[in-house]
């Protein structure tokens, strides 16, 4: 499993501290959660904080991006040059074109489904998606409960993936812990992004490797 901490849980008057405690505890992916207020009633971080945070970190972003107008914070993030971009899919009208705009930037495109989200929206995009995020909480605040119906999802878009041979990671985003981590793990969930779990914790590194099934 791979771990991904969110960066919304750590504390802000040290982020660059906080950002190097994760990488050097064994992250594999540094989870930034990107809220304009608009579409998520929340608003976060813009891309100078961004920045500070890619010049602090030994592991690659994973920018979330919760936002209206996905391609004009798809340009404004790109030069960061994280390891993945992901987008909400309902957010989007023109979803192959912006995951195509995302790729010619070197980035690999992800799309995002909220708690209520089916799946059928990803069987003609699935090839061109180099990972899916499953939102286990409703977006928007840390700290959330685990909405276990994210599981019986999971499962379904690993037959999906499976079955079309794509190379897809699933990715799942809210509540997890180590109470919940090998039900995602069976599941099929290879990318888990764990904020208040990790912060949370006094050791970091132990939190990480709890994960790590």
């Amino acid at each position: 499993m791979l771990v991904a901490p969110s960066i919304l849980s750590a504390d802000f008057g040290h982020l660059d501290q906080e950002v190097r405690a994760i990488c050097n505890a064994g992250c594999d992916l540094v989870h930034v959660d990107v809220m304009d207020g608009h579409f998520v009633p929340n608003l976060t971080i813009g891309p100078v904080v961004v920045e500070a945070v890619a010049k602090a970190a030994t592991k690659p972003l994973d920018i979330h991006l919760m936002v209206q107008n996905n391609s004009f914070f798809v340009d404004l993030f790109a030069p960061l040059k994280p390891k993945y971009l992901s987008f909400h899919i309902e957010e989007e009208k023109h979803v192959h074109r912006l995951i195509q705009k995302i790729r010619s930037y070197d980035i690999s495109p992800c799309v995002v489904l909220n708690p209520h989200r089916g799946l059928e929206d990803l069987e003609y995009i699935i090839d061109d998606l180099d990972m899916v995020l499953l939102m286990s909480v409703n977006p928007g605040f840390g700290g959330q409960k685990f909405i276990p119906t994210v599981l019986e999802k999971a499962k379904r878009l690993r037959d999906l993936i499976d079955k079309r041979g794509a190379k897809t990671l699933i990715e799942v985003d809210g509540g997890v812990s180590d109470k919940n981590i090998h039900a995602l793990k069976d599941a099929g969930v290879d990318v888990v992004v764990a904020g208040s779990y990790v912060y949370g914790n006094s050791d970091y590194a132990k939190a990480i490797e709890r994960l790590k099934v």
